[in-house]
This record gives structure tokens, sequence and C-alpha cells, in this order.
């Protein structure tokens, strides 16, 4: 399966939207972003997009998301109500992207409606945790110093996350920062150790 970056030549702030391309034709993008440019990028890749992935709904990772479906008219899965959405999606589930089987763990404390998706070899894991975001390198988490937002959900689904994690994952495709090729279970127990320091992420926080 190829993953590609959809929204790493962005000049404006959005979230990492993913492109699966799948071996047999079948195509995924993880999130919408925020960038007016995805559409074209996207087709630059392939003629299609048969189905969407949210990881959540904040804007920099769904305010495209309808244009998208404008343009592409793909199935739509996400945990949360959206007037595009086509499936639901709940923790225990599973959801095809690319040409892979990948597990649905609930993970909320960013955001109420997060999930977090796995397989025997990847991780999308949305803004729960990054593996590099300018606040920390090498093992970082979500921001929860905004209202709705908790910490401590935050850590108990960065739990969850390690509890569900197959042995051998070895690519981590986040919402914010750098892709990750390598021990990603390493990279998600760094980020739990500093997110249960409690320390502020952010200095206002």
């Amino acid at each position: 399966m190829e993953v590609v970056h959809v929204t790493e030549g962005a000049e404006t702030f959005t979230c990492n939207a993913f492109l699966a391309i799948g071996e047999d034709g079948h195509t995924t993008l993880v999130d919408a972003g925020a960038w007016d440019g995805v559409i074209d990028e996207v087709r630059s890749h392939t003629d299609g997009v048969d189905a969407v992935v949210m990881t959540h709904q904040h804007g920099d990772h769904v305010e495209r998301l309808e244009a998208v479906v404008d343009a592409f008219d793909p199935e739509v899965y996400a945990y949360a109500d959206h007037p595009t959405r086509t499936h639901a999606i709940d923790d225990g589930d599973t959801v095809r992207i690319g040409d892979e089987e990948f597990d649905v763990v609930y993970t909320p404390g960013h955001a109420d409606d997060h999930v977090s998706v796995i397989s025997e070899s990847s991780l999308f894991s949305g803004d729960v945790v990054v593996h590099d975001d300018g606040a920390f390198d090498y093992g970082s988490f979500g921001r929860t110093d905004m209202a709705g937002q908790s910490r401590e959900r935050l850590i108990e689904s960065i739990r969850d996350l390690l509890e569900r994690m197959p042995e051998g994952v070895e690519h981590m495709y986040a919402g914010h920062g750098g892709v990750f090729h390598g021990d990603v279970r390493d990279v998600v127990e760094t980020a739990l150790e500093r997110a249960a320091k409690r320390e502020p992420k952010y200095p206002d926080e």
C-alpha cells in the first residue's frame, strides 16, 4: 500500500491528510484537511477516492470534507455525525484503508469524537499522538488546554492505543508533524510518558 501525504505542500494551516492507495486500486483519504489544493493534489495521484476516514472533526481536519465529497463521491466514515457521513464507526470496528484492514480505537481527550486506526503495520493516529510537532520531538501528543479537552482522558486513550497495538507496527501517520517509520510503539510510549508528567505542552496551558 502506498501512502501519500497530500497536504504536504500546503502553505496554509491544515492537518496532515493522507491518501492510501491499495495495490488493488482501492483508495482511501484519511482526513480531508483545510487546504484548498487538496483535491487537485489527490487528482494528481488517482482518478477517484473510494472512502474517507475521519479521525475527528476539528476544523483543520474537516474543512475540505464537503468539497472532497462533491469531487469524488466517496463513502465517509466518522465517529460523530456529519452531513456527509455515510458510515458511523465506533471502538472495535474495522475499516478498510487502501488494501489493509484497520481496527478502530476510540481515543478522546483532544476531541470527544477522536478515533485512531491501526493495522498490523501502520497507525493513523490523528492528533492523539504525533512524532514531532514543534512542542516535542520523538513522541508528542494532542493539546488539551482548550474547552472540552482533557489531559486525563488523553492519557487513558494513549494507554488504550498501546494495549491494542500489534507488535511490529512500523509506520505512523499523524495529524501533524512528520511521518515516522520505525519503532512506533516506542514513540507512543514516549508520548505517554510526557503526557503523564502533566507538564503543559504550551507555555500558556
